[in-house]
């Protein structure tokens, strides 16, 4: 994998890396679900009503923003007075390759652990107007709102990567797949429509996957279901929205509705 060697080309390298699976990811879910397929009855939205276009460029704006606090990483990790004390390996049979390859889904526990408490904390009354309210403009979310963040929430959701530097070995194509996975789960989870089929909710195990219309709904109502990619954490917690069986199927049978009358 191409990284530069100096520090402000991997400063650049990153910003530029993250802005396009932004645009990219985003852009491409925008394009299918706001614009091409609009009015073509293939998936209900959760919400009725469209976003306006000052949401849009809200949204965006915020996410450059991100972006840019995102890019600072590579100062902190590849500071030499820093570096020598993280846990970032180069060489991928320096742990072997059953190490290599299972401890992605070892990050993804990590970083939805750390997202559900954060992102919990920062709904506290006194932090919220400090670190998440620019997020919740966000009511009726699409996929642009994804990175939509203002500098203080952005901080908090780059230390997932400092979290991950000092405590397990990493590659850097662990971090290169852990963000492109991030950002498809965060489109999705933005994205105002559900594309899991019915009864994605009630099965015995993706039941505890969260859904589009999981965090739809916290964007709605403000309060509940604060997981990122699960939802286990929010029914151990019991902040599981208790109405989110019911709307999952009414999406659900909306869709279905939609298509039987094209």
């Amino acid at each position: 994998m191409f990284l530069p060697t100096d520090l402000w080309g991997q400063v650049l390298y990153v910003f530029i890396l993250s802005s396009l699976r932004y645009v990219i990811l985003a852009g491409l879910a925008f394009l299918l679900f706001y614009v091409i397929f609009k009015n073509r009855h293939l998936f209900a939205k959760i919400q009725d009503r469209w976003p306006s276009r000052a949401d849009y460029g809200r949204e965006i704006f915020y996410s450059f923003i991100t972006f840019i606090i995102f890019a600072a990483t590579p100062l902190v990790l590849r500071n030499p007075h820093i570096r020598p004390y993280t846990t970032i390996y180069t060489d991928v049979h320096q742990h072997g390759m059953f190490y290599f390859w299972f401890i992605f889904p070892v990050m993804i526990i990590m970083h939805d652990t750390y997202f559900y408490w954060a992102h919990r904390l920062m709904h506290h009354p006194k932090l919220f107007s400090f670190f998440h309210v620019v997020h919740h403009k966000s009511t009726n979310p699409s996929p642009w709102a994804s990175f939509a963040f203002q500098p203080t929430e952005a901080f908090i959701e780059s230390a997932i990567i400092y979290v991950f530097a000092f405590t397990i070995p990493i590659h850097f194509i662990h971090l290169f797949s852990f963000l492109i996975f991030m950002t498809l789960y965060n489109v999705y989870g933005h994205l105002g429509f559900e594309i899991m089929p019915k009864r994605f909710n009630r099965h015995w195990l993706f039941k505890y996957f969260n859904t589009s219309v999981n965090h739809n709904m916290h964007h709605q109502y403000f309060k509940g279901n604060y997981g990122l990619y699960f939802t286990w954490w929010d029914r151990m917690m019991s902040t599981l929205n208790k109405e989110y069986d019911a709307r999952f199927e009414k999406v659900s049978d909306d869709t279905i509705r939609l298509r039987k009358t094209k």
